[in-house]
């Protein structure tokens, strides 16, 4: 019997530097792959986005894209609105909040929110990062908003709620974020315009049934003031950026034809090669 056990501890140990070495593997041709393309997309256009992604606690590289955007339009209040935040360890506002910012996160999510009060206690304590469960639709996103306190000119907002994103962003009022990070569903290319029908019951079921097509999301957010600026190399987010502020600072022109990428969810690399993600308290020298 202790044999047999030995045995099978063996294997499992082998399966998992396996997988370890074959997740390596597979980090190093996926970079192999996309670094010499978007090096040259910023060759040909110094103002394009996708280049300077990475990740540190965003699900692809949204974490690189957005501290380029405010680096080029610079911040005030550095305060973030995020909604379908997860379970705190991987969505767009973490890094920001470890760098010194601070904000709403809400999810409608019960574990999630207990993985946000585990391992942000002292971000909760300290006020930094305020959180709450609750399922978000387009008629109560206002009312969220208004008992959150949220800024009305706040830095960043952020959409991931895999499904109603484009209604809820639509019904959004009386806040003008500067920067507006939402989900889009790139099964759809330009100049389609396709957006899920609004059901404020839906629930993502792991397809590709979900959201808007970016030239939806173009077009709406053109209705709001805001310029897509970008997308993820995963082609999972897209990036927008309030007119006033655009200037010459982005690559032009600002439209689904010109910023869509198809999905590449490979191109998202996790897994055995990398630490564990966690949380906790930092101090900020």
């Amino acid at each position: 019997m202790a044999l047999n056990l030995r045995s099978l501890v063996e294997k499992a140990r082998f399966f998992y530097y396996l997988s370890h070495r074959a997740e390596s593997i597979y980090a190093l041709l996926a970079k192999m792959y996309y670094e010499p393309l978007l090096a040259a997309e910023k060759a040909a256009d110094p103002k394009t986005l996708t280049y300077h992604g990475f990740t540190a606690y965003s699900m692809a590289d949204e974490d690189g894209i957005i501290d380029e955007i405010f680096r080029r339009i610079g911040t005030t209040n550095r305060q973030f609105f995020e909604f379908g935040c997860g379970n705190g360890l991987e969505n767009n506002s973490t890094y920001l909040l470890f760098t010194g910012w601070g904000g709403v996160w809400l999810d409608g999510g019960e574990e999630n929110i207990r993985s946000v009060e585990t391992h942000f206690s002292s971000q909760l304590r300290s006020g930094k990062l305020r959180t709450k469960q609750t399922f978000i639709t387009a008629e109560n996103i206002n009312s969220l908003l208004r008992e959150a306190g949220v800024n009305p000119e706040l830095d960043l907002l952020s959409i991931d709620i895999d499904g109603n994103d484009y209604w809820v962003w639509k019904a959004i009022a009386g806040i003008r974020p500067r920067v507006v990070v939402i989900e889009y569903n790139g099964t759809f290319r330009p100049p389609h315009k396709i957006v899920q029908t609004y059901n404020p019951a839906h629930r993502w079921n792991s397809s590709n049934y979900f959201g808007a097509s970016l030239k939806a999301l173009e077009e709406l957010g053109r209705e709001k003031g805001y310029a897509l600026v970008g997308c993820n190399v995963a082609g999972m987010d897209a990036f927008f950026v309030r007119q006033d502020l655009v200037g010459d600072l982005f690559s032009a022109p600002f439209t689904a034809e010109h910023h869509y990428r198809p999905p590449h969810y490979d191109a998202i690399v996790r897994g055995f090669n990398r630490h564990p993600r966690g949380a906790g308290p930092y101090e900020i020298l």
